[in-house]
């Protein structure tokens, strides 16, 4: 046990502080403090000696330095057991300092709130993290309190031990601080490599709140939870039971299809992370019953995502079948009645959801490999027409979206569409062949009755062979990236059987 005698508190984050200094006053602790932290203890009328007349060294330069000072790192550091240290503290006339209650600046607050960079460099705290960190390598001796969430906790400890620390107590808020330290370093790390665009450093480094623990990974035997470098995902449950790591997978990839979509409209049904429905009709309805009917089958038990509001007629209809989660942008009251008949149903809102450019992170043991998102939007100057029929409109459309919705298809990938809607997907295949004959197969399974049939691939077809099998099954128009050693045999049967081929610039497998 180590008997709590001074403390120095520093915060910026100055919330229900007066239930813990009671609790100190009660013990008879000595309060040292600056700046505002001080202000506000007097303002309470509570009894506190301000850092400047404690080290005898008043505040300078604006205020960025008040406790880089050696009587307070002293009175932090010290090995109370120390003999050397003892007597160092003696000839200076230095005391011990046995708590630390700091939290810092609000960096990350600050770049929500403004881009001025002189305010951002300012809002960088030094004094914090270095009590922080002194503190918490001598957690032998020394308490470390490094948030506002922490109070509750000390205050029973302090009661626990009339006035005193355990070990584990203080090695516990150790860890916890110097965590915080070093995601408040990888906070401000970040920031600067942003701003000077160094997108891969030699040394990365990546910071993350924890959303929650879930019930498991993608197995009952694996431990999963959600991170995010935020403060919150923006995403609203409200419905449903706990998000699993399967529902979160699914989740965002629906959200990267659904907002790459137009703005107000689209359905998208996700399974296993594949797209198995994607229509974009103007009429919702419509949309959720077209996007539906590319694969019933494979959409029971998945997750949709809408990106409008969900009102009662299309609550209707997604009643009658079961889906582990419903995503929109915002549901009305009627809706949420219909659906909150299924307990289990998670609904989510996710008009807030904005998709924008970060780098994804995959890894692998102990490595990680980085890549920036597929995120570009496609426009005319993407695509060539390298045929001789060139496509009506209606096909260029159609084209684009095919290909937009197979870049979130896992490779290799074919799309069919027609009328802004898919009606076929074949995914994850080895062969391109065999992707093929899978969204043939979907497309002849449940009927589809369609018009200029057209297909997307995610990259080029390496062998005629799977442009002929679309063909000799109705497709119509056909767009890839160009870049086979065979593109020209490619244009030539396209041209050969009078079918529209278009070429993109970017290719888009995703593993």
């Amino acid at each position: 046990m180590k008997k709590i005698k001074t403390a120095l508190i520093s915060v910026s984050d100055k919330k229900n502080l007066k239930p813990l200094l009671n609790i100190l006053k009660k013990i008879k602790v000595k309060i040292i403090s600056s700046g505002g932290t001080y202000k506000e203890i007097k303002r309470l009328k509570f009894k506190c000696e301000e850092v400047s007349k404690f080290t005898n060294s008043p505040e300078i330069l604006d205020g960025r330095v008040k406790t880089l000072h050696p009587k307070i790192h002293a009175g932090i550091l010290n090995q109370r057991e120390k003999k050397s240290h003892l007597k160092d503290l003696k000839n200076h006339n230095f005391e011990n300092i046995d708590l630390v209650i700091v939290n810092f600046y609000p960096f990350e607050n600050a770049l929500k709130k403004t881009n001025n960079y002189k305010k951002i460099i300012e809002n960088i705290d030094v004094g914090g993290p270095t009590m922080v960190r002194s503190a918490a390598k001598n957690f032998n001796d020394v308490t470390v309190i490094t948030s506002t969430d922490q109070y509750d906790e000390l205050i029973k400890e302090l009661k626990k031990y009339k006035g005193s620390t355990s070990l584990n107590f203080r090695e516990k808020l150790s860890r916890t601080a110097f965590t915080e330290t070093a995601y408040y370093d990888s906070v401000i790390s970040n920031y600067f490599n942003k701003q000077t665009n160094t997108i891969f450093p030699k040394k990365k480094t990546f910071q993350g709140n924890l959303i929650g623990q879930l019930r498991y990974g993608e197995n009952p035997h694996q431990i999963g939870a959600i991170y995010s470098t935020s403060s919150g995902i923006d995403l609203k449950q409200i419905h449903g039971k706990h998000l699993s790591y399967n529902n979160y997978n699914d989740i965002f990839s629906a959200l990267s299809v659904s907002r790459s979509l137009p703005k107000g409209k689209g359905t998208v049904i996700i399974k296993h992370s594949n797209p198995c429905g994607v229509s974009i009709k103007s009429n919702h309805l419509e949309s959720y019953k077209s996007a539906l009917s590319c694969d019933p089958v494979s959409a029971f038990g998945g997750i949709v995502s809408f990106n409008f509001k969900v009102k009662k007629n299309l609550a209707m209809e997604l009643d009658k079948l079961f889906f582990e989660v419903i995503i929109a942008n915002g549901f009305d009251n009627s809706a949420v009645k219909i659906l909150k008949r299924k307990k289990n149903l998670r609904l989510i809102d996710g008009t807030n959801y904005k998709s924008e450019e970060f780098l994804k992170f995959v890894s692998f043991n102990q490595n990680i490999i980085v890549q920036s998102e597929d995120t570009n939007s496609f426009s005319n100057k993407n695509f060539k027409i390298v045929s001789k029929r060139r496509p009506s409109s209606k096909q260029f459309k159609d084209l684009v979206f095919a290909f937009n919705v197979c870049r979130h298809v896992k490779s290799n990938a074919i799309v069919l569409a027609s009328n802004e809607t898919t009606v076929g997907i074949g995914s994850g295949q080895p062969s391109r062949l065999d992707s093929c004959q899978i969204a043939i197969n979907k497309l002849k399974k449940f009927n589809l009755k369609t018009d200029k049939l057209v297909a997307a691939s995610d990259a080029f077809f390496p062998f005629v062979d799977g442009i002929e099998k679309l063909v000799q099954h109705g497709v119509k128009a056909i767009v890839q990236p160009f870049g086979s050693i065979r593109d020209k045999e490619i244009i030539k049967y396209a041209n050969e059987t009078d079918t529209v081929l278009l070429f993109s610039s970017t290719r888009h497998f995703k593993h």
